[in-house]
C-alpha cells in the first residue's frame, strides 16, 4: 500500500467520479521500474510519503522575488492564488488571465489529462485539481507584452501537496507571449502536480518559455498537453534548474497542416537533482514540423534523465521532424539517460535525430588554459558556450535576457559540483 497515494487521497472532498478516479489510482499504485515510462525515475522513496493539503490562506514570502517578474502577473503560492502580489493592471485588450475554479471559469479535464496508468500523476491532478490559470487570446490580438505566471513554493509546518490545472486558448490569427516562472521562497519539501491544456489557432503564433527553479527539496510532476491547429507556431524555451525530483511531458500534436513547433530546453542536474523530461510530439498533418534543441548537464550526483519521442502518422506527408540532445558529464558520480525515438508512418518525410553524452572538450580545454584562464574559469567559459544553443528559440525577445540571467546564476553554482 502507498503511504502518498492514501494521504493525497484523503485530502480529497471531491465528487463520485473524482472518488472514484482516486480509487484506482489508489488500488492500481505507483508504477514501477517494469514500466518503460519510469524505469529511469523510481518512486520507492515518494511512495513512503506523505503529504498534507495546503492551507487556505496565502503563506508569506519576501516580496523581493517577484522584483524581475513585471506586470500582468498572476501568482500563486502553495497552490493558493496570491491577488496581493498579482499585478493585472496593465493587461492588455483581448487577453483573459485570471484564477479559474472547479465551480467557475476552469475548463474540466479533458482525455489529455487522463491516460493510462502510469501517467498516475496526471490522473491524480485531473481528480484532485480544484483550480489553476485560465489564459485567453482573442482572435486577431496582437499581444507585445508577455503575461506571466508565477508558482510559489513557501516553507510551511508541513510538507504539503498542491494540485493545479492550467488552459491557454490563443484564437485564430493572435499573438502572445507567456512565461511559467517555477520558484522557491525558502526551503520545503513540498509535491506540486500541474497539468496545462494549450491549444492555439489558426495562423496563432506563441512564444512560451517556462523557467523551473524549484527548492532542493521540493517533488514536482509536470505535463503539457498542447494541440496546434492549420500554420500555427509554438516556439517554447524550458530551463530545468532546481527541484529534488522533477518530472515534466511536454505533448504537443500538429493537427493542422503546416503547424510548426520549436522547442528547446536546458537540464541542469546538480547536487543530487533528479531531473526526468519526455517530449511527445505527433506529426498529424501534411507539412508539419518540429525542432527540438535540447542540453543537458549532470554535476555532483545528480541524474538527468530525456526521452524524446516524434511520431510521424500515416497521412503526415512533408513532414519535417529534428531533434537534438547533447550532454555533458562534469563529474564521476553524475548520470544522464537520453533516448531519442523516432517513429514514422508515412512516405516524403524528412526526419532526423540524435544524442551524445560526453566531458568537456581537452583540446578546447587546453586552449583556454593556454591563454591564462584558470581551469574553474575555463570550465565555467565552456559549459555556458553548450548551454546558450536552446536559448535561441527566443530571438530577441525581452524574456531572453530574464532567461540567460538565471540561467548564469545556476551555472555559477557549478564549481563545488564538478
Amino acid at each position: 500500500m502507498s503511504a502518498l497515494l492514501d494521504s493525497l487521497a484523503g485530502n480529497s472532498s471531491g465528487d463520485g467520479s473524482r472518488k472514484a478516479t482516486l480509487d484506482a489510482i489508489v488500488r492500481d499504485g505507483l508504477p514501477g521500474p517494469r514500466s518503460e515510462a519510469w524505469k529511469y525515475t523510481p518512486l520507492r522513496a515518494l511512495e513512503r510519503r506523505t503529504f498534507a493539503p495546503v492551507d487556505a490562506a496565502v503563506a508569506t514570502f519576501d516580496p523581493a522575488l517577484l522584483a524581475d517578474i513585471p506586470a500582468p502577473r498572476l501568482v500563486f503560492v502553495n497552490g493558493v492564488h496570491d491577488p496581493a502580489h498579482s499585478d493585472l493592471g496593465t493587461l492588455p485588450s483581448g487577453v483573459t488571465l485570471a484564477p479559474g475554479s472547479a465551480g467557475g471559469s476552469m475548463p474540466e479535464a479533458g482525455t489529455d489529462a487522463r491516460g493510462r496508468g502510469d501517467d498516475v500523476f496526471a490522473n491524480l491532478n485531473a481528480a484532485l485539481a480544484t483550480t489553476g490559470a485560465v489564459v485567453r487570446v482573442e482572435a486577431g490580438a496582437q499581444v507585445e507584452t508577455p503575461l506571466h505566471l508565477v508558482f510559489i513554493g513557501a516553507p510551511s509546518d508541513a510538507d504539503r501537496a498542491w494540485h493545479l490545472r492550467h488552459a491557454v486558448e490563443v484564437g485564430e490569427g493572435a499573438s502572445v507571449a507567456l512565461a511559467e516562472h517555477h520558484l522557491a521562497a525558502g526551503a520545503h519539501r513540498h509535491l506540486d502536480t500541474a497539468t496545462l491544456s494549450l491549444r492555439l489557432g489558426a495562423r496563432s503564433r506563441l512564444r512560451h518559455a517556462r523557467i523551473h527553479d524549484a527548492a532542493d527539496g521540493a517533488t514536482t510532476f509536470l505535463r503539457t498537453d498542447s494541440a496546434l491547429a492549420e500554420d500555427a507556431e509554438y516556439r517554447r524555451l524550458d530551463l530545468e534548474l532546481g527541484a529534488a525530483l522533477s518530472r515534466h511531458e511536454l505533448n504537443v500534436r500538429l493537427l493542422g497542416d503546416r503547424a510548426r513547433v520549436v522547442a528547446n530546453g536546458v537540464l541542469l542536474a546538480t547536487g543530487k537533482r533528479h531531473l526526468d523530461t519526455r517530449l511527445g510530439i505527433e506529426h498529424v498533418a501534411r507539412d508539419t514540423a518540429c525542432d527540438l534543441t535540447w542540453r543537458g548537464i549532470g554535476a555532483g550526483r545528480g541524474r538527468a534523465v530525456f526521452h524524446g519521442g516524434i511520431t510521424i502518422h500515416e497521412g503526415a506527408d512533408g513532414s519535417d521532424a529534428n531533434l537534438s540532445n547533447k550532454n555533458l558529464l562534469l563529474s564521476e558520480g553524475a548520470e544522464i539517460d537520453t533516448q531519442p525515438v523516432l517513429v514514422i508512418h508515412a512516405d516524403e518525410v524528412k526526419a532526423a535525430h540524435g544524442a551524445t553524452v560526453g566531458q568537456l572538450d581537452p583540446t578546447a580545454m587546453f586552449y583556454l588554459r593556454s591563454r591564462g584562464l584558470p581551469e574553474a574559469d575555463a570550465r565555467r567559459l565552456l559549459t555556458t558556450a553548450f548551454v546558450r544553443e536552446p536559448l535561441g528559440v527566443l530571438a530577441s525577445d525581452t524574456l531572453r535576457a530574464a532567461l540567460e540571467a538565471r540561467l548564469d546564476a545556476a551555472l555559477a553554482s557549478l564549481a563545488g559540483d564538478a
